[in-house]
């Protein structure tokens, strides 16, 4: 497996390879920020709790205002603090209630693409797009390749696209994906006007 480029931190990167969950909270995180941000967020976390893996069912007992100041303390792991720590709250209790704590079996329980897509969507604070992009993530990063997976990811799973972290190998894709996010952006814009 080649080495990952989310976070653009070494530790922080090792920590979504080696940990599903942390993978899982990197991308529910991956929202109104950069996404090396949202991506270094799991290891911040993690640095936080003083732990080297981080346990769905730690997380999703801690206490909450106490969770809410590991999220905001400086610098902050996200720009919401307060409703993103609430929303990887309730993703951990998920992944600790019906995977018994391990985020990896969302994906190798899965019977296909299909039921991968049905198991991330049914997940706290992960839409369509979001879902779609996780799943173009694990086929084209970690390979995870259920049938019918780049079907159920859509566009995202399209081989030799760079819309989105799924594609992110280095800084040129990185760049690449960032280019095509703004063009996005422009595009939705000016539909609106």
């Amino acid at each position: 497996m080649a080495k990952l480029w989310l976070a653009q931190d070494a530790a922080a990167d090792e920590l979504l390879l080696n940990d599903p969950f942390a993978r899982v909270l990197g991308m529910l995180l991956d929202q109104q920020i950069p996404l090396e941000k949202a991506f270094v967020g799991p290891y911040r976390l993690a640095e936080r709790m003083g732990v080297q893996r981080l346990d769905p069912a730690q997380i999703a007992d801690y206490d909450p205002a106490a969770f809410a100041e590991l999220y905001a303390t400086p610098l902050a792991i996200h720009r919401f603090p307060g409703s993103m720590a609430e929303r990887s709250q309730k993703l951990a209790r998920a992944v600790a209630d019906e995977y018994d704590g391990d985020a990896a079996k969302i994906w190798t329980g899965a019977k296909d693409g299909k039921d991968l897509f049905k198991r991330l969507s049914a997940l706290p604070g992960f839409g369509k797009m979001k879902a779609q992009i996780f799943i173009a993530l694990l086929g084209k990063q970690f390979g995870v390749q259920p049938e019918g997976w780049r079907e159920a990811a859509g566009v995202y799973g399209e081989e030799g696209s760079l819309r989105s972290v799924a594609d992110i190998r280095d800084a040129a894709s990185l760049a690449k994906v960032r280019e095509f996010k703004k063009q996005m952006k422009a595009e939705a814009k000016a539909a609106k006007s």
